[in-house]
């Protein structure tokens, strides 16, 4: 005697499969989405539908602020980023100033720190925890000191310009 198998009872655990599946394959907001969503809310005439699309979308930004897939940073926040990478190459992302005419070239910061590094190098630390070493001075250059302002512009491949309490800019680098 064969026995079948209704095909309603093969669904149960079929539908059951596939909801966890359904649930890894949802597509993480990015920023740029994100605010075309937002925009297309605004352009809806009627009230009652503008609000319903707006309580949906803020509700996407929301839970993925929480889940950590999406983060909100302001414009301070960006700025201090930079000038604590400053020195480092960065990936071009809008993040970091993707359009060369907001990327940073100049930092003027404080050095906190100072330590002689063989017998004409120093290294010092800026108050944003950045490294830098100077290998070659020039005659009558003064040796960096905790408290002084440090001025570090980009020069050619990879070296940078320091110029340390106003005296005349020399050749260094990041090293950390």
């Amino acid at each position: 005697m064969s026995r079948h198998i209704p095909l309603a009872l093969l669904a149960v655990p079929l539908v059951a499969l596939a909801a966890p599946l359904a649930a890894q394959e949802q597509v993480v907001p990015n920023a740029e989405d994100t605010i075309d969503e937002l925009r297309a809310c605004r352009a809806i005439d009627d009230a009652d539908a503008r609000l319903a699309c707006y309580d949906r979308e803020v509700g996407k930004v929301i839970t993925a602020t929480e889940e950590g897939t999406l983060q909100v940073v302001d414009k301070a926040d960006v700025e201090e980023t930079k000038r604590g990478l400053f020195g480092f190459t960065l990936p071009k992302i809008k993040l970091f100033g993707g359009d060369d005419g907001d990327e940073l070239t100049e930092l003027e910061t404080t050095i906190t720190s100072v330590r002689r590094d063989g017998r004409e190098a120093w290294v010092f630390t800026t108050k944003e925890g950045s490294v830098w070493r100077i290998a070659e001075t020039k005659l009558g250059w003064r040796p960096p000191q905790e408290g002084q302002t440090v001025v570090l512009k980009k020069a050619a491949m990879g070296s940078f310009f320091i110029r340390v309490n106003g005296q005349i800019g020399v050749k260094g680098r990041r090293i950390e």
